[in-house]
């Protein structure tokens, strides 16, 4: 899934310190200070937009009326910012087509915990890929069956832990996927600080998949950022058909 959010607010401070920190999350942030500049940036970015963040005060315009312009535009997920504490402006946005609401000031923690919550929302309502098989580098993945099979076809050894962080990167190949994403999908927790034990998991995976820990061709570490799954995925159906 892509990272890319797009921030309206015309509170310069906020938005500069917001950028700030949800990149320092590793996601790739787009911003406004005006209803006509987010229009400016959403035809930019729109085909990559995974999260609009829409103050309700701006100078030209408000969060409600860009929100329901862009509702009749795009299915983009809407979090709407507001300094008013009353469950009016809250209401109206989820009616206009806001996915959340959160009011200022807020705690950028709490909003890094909604954006998630929406993302993950997302993916859970998407439809469903109907392939069963995943190929890559000689190997096959059944994930009806929850095998991994090598080139020879022998049966490779897997925790079912070990296969979901696996099936996740076969699916997002090419992606740089940040420790903290990696964690919440395989485990269902946020990465404590101190907490290396994707980094083992990893480094296991590795192993099975006989992928060299110092020069590793298919897995391969993104200094400061996480992991991407580095080759070619192939996805086929039920009778062998590739469906990618």
């Amino acid at each position: 899934m892509s990272r890319t959010v797009l921030i309206v607010d015309d509170d310069k401070i906020s938005l500069r310190l917001l950028k700030s920190y949800l990149e320092k999350h590793q996601y790739e942030v787009r911003s406004a200070t005006d209803g006509h500049g987010f229009w400016a940036e959403f035809e930019v970015c729109k085909d990559a937009l995974s999260l609009v963040i829409l103050d309700v005060m701006l100078p030209d315009t408000d969060g409600f009326t860009l929100c329901q312009t862009l509702r009749h535009k795009s299915k983009v997920p809407i979090i709407m910012l507001t300094a008013s504490g009353d469950d009016t402006d809250r209401i109206v946005g989820l009616e206009l087509g806001a996915d959340d609401y959160i009011a200022k000031p807020y705690n950028p923690r709490e909003l890094l915990a909604r954006i998630k919550a929406v993302h993950r929302r997302m993916q859970l309502s998407s439809p469903p890929d109907k392939s069963r098989y995943l190929q890559f580098s000689g190997f096959t993945m059944d994930l009806v069956e929850r095998m991994l099979t090598d080139v020879e076809g022998t049966a490779v050894l897997l925790t079912s832990m070990d296969f979901n962080l696996l099936k996740f990167f076969a699916e997002h190949a090419g992606e740089t996927l940040d420790r903290t994403l990696l964690m919440e999908q395989t485990r269902g927790r946020d990465l404590g600080p101190l907490d290396r034990s994707l980094d083992v998991q990893v480094s296991r995976l590795r192993q099975r998949l006989k992928d060299d820990g110092k020069q590793p061709a298919l897995i391969k570490t993104v200094r400061g950022s996480g992991y991407v799954f580095a080759t070619d995925v192939t996805k086929l159906d039920e009778a062998g058909d590739s469906s990618s």
